[in-house]
């Protein structure tokens, strides 16, 4: 008898374009959101952006509460929740980058208040996703969230964002392809629930990025529009799959090891980025004459998918060697030999690569 059941929670709108910024009260009515907001933002978003939505609010005779976060933390996140209490705030607006967004979708998961998300960096698909990331020490923390009620993302605002916020952004949804590789490996050999669906919805968000590389340039809106729309589509994967898997794999692993080994070296999006080019190489992935990723598990090769990777991502600056990263090569050897221990989760990496091998792997791709 059949069984199988699940609960997809998706962003109920997603507004993306030129001047949409002005729309961010329209949205909460038509969500049906009433009460007073709780702005979470940080300085230099809420200047940009912040300070323009509470005028929007104002107006309408709502004096929005704002809570303006320097670090993202699980400190950041309980004065949230303390201030959503105490200035008896309704829902949550967060206002900014990966930072902003992360802590009030935390937040308001624990207060079981819903959220908007208002991104002024295109630099990470937890726009939309269903899960945040809050570092603590030396580790950082992924843990399950509810996605935002809605999106809002104005292209103007993206476009002018620093440009290697929107590179980091790139190359975070080219790493799809090797999630998506690790994701069916593990479910070959580990029998890890998987989604067609959300394999290939996570698949087109790296096809966008990597078929249309050399049209995303430093200060062009068209540029934002595509990037937006992929971190979109690469989120609501996650939340179709249930887990980060469909955008997170190997190359995450990597990355969050070096986190540890090297802190603050370099965005997280380009180390991941950096981290696909050599779990792609271990792969030996191709592109079928479809765009679809074919894997041949467990080979390597000279050519493949992770060439297509390394020049996409050369294409739009970012980085792809440990220099570029401003990582010493034996810190990138450590990191891909140690980072399958990270976390309970089964990758190309299986149970650890023996140094001689990683340093094979990231000579032959470049990396070092």
């Amino acid at each position: 008898m059949f069984e199988k059941s699940t609960w997809i929670r998706l962003p109920r709108n997603v507004v993306v374009g030129h001047g949409v910024l002005e729309q961010v009260t329209d949205v909460v009515a038509d969500l049906h959101l009433q009460g007073r907001p709780l702005f979470v933002t940080s300085p230099t978003p809420r200047r940009l952006a912040g300070e323009p939505i509470a005028a929007a609010f104002e107006a309408e005779g709502i004096d929005p509460a704002v809570v303006t976060v320097e670090t993202a933390s699980f400190d950041a996140v309980e004065t949230v929740i303390e201030t959503a209490d105490a200035e008896e705030c309704s829902y949550l607006i967060a206002i900014g980058g990966g930072k902003a967004i992360d802590i009030a979708k935390m937040a308001s998961d624990h207060l079981e208040m819903g959220f908007l998300s208002v991104p002024t960096a295109a630099s990470h698909d937890g726009i939309v996703s269903n899960r945040g990331s809050v570092p603590e020490g030396d580790t950082r923390h992924s843990v399950a969230a509810e996605p935002p009620l809605a999106v809002v993302a104005d292209t103007e605002i993206l476009a002018n964002a620093p440009w290697e916020l929107t590179t980091a952004g790139c190359a975070d949804i080219i790493s799809n392809y090797t999630a998506v590789l690790d994701w069916r490996l593990a479910h070959r050999l580990k029998n890890v629930e998987y989604s067609e669906y959300a394999a290939a919805l996570a698949e087109m968000t790296a096809e966008i990025l990597v078929g249309n590389a050399d049209l995303v340039r430093p200060g062009l809106e068209e540029s934002a529009w595509i990037v937006t729309k992929a971190l979109v589509s690469s989120g609501v994967a996650m939340s179709i799959a249930g887990s980060s898997r469909p955008a997170s794999g190997a190359e995450h692993l990597f990355s969050h090891q070096l986190d540890r080994l090297a802190p603050g070296a370099a965005l997280h999006g380009h180390q991941v980025g950096v981290g696909a080019i050599m779990t792609a190489y271990l792969h030996g992935g191709s592109v079928s004459a479809t765009g679809r990723v074919n894997g041949s598990f467990g080979g390597t090769g000279d050519r493949g998918i992770w060439t297509d990777i390394r020049d996409a991502l050369a294409s739009i600056d970012a980085p792809t060697t440990a220099a570029e990263l401003g990582v010493d090569d034996e810190v990138v050897i450590e990191a891909l030999t140690t980072c399958h221990g990270i976390r309970d989760r089964y990758t190309i990496l299986g149970d650890g690569m023996d140094e001689r091998a990683a340093r094979e792997v990231a000579r032959r791709t470049g990396v070092i």
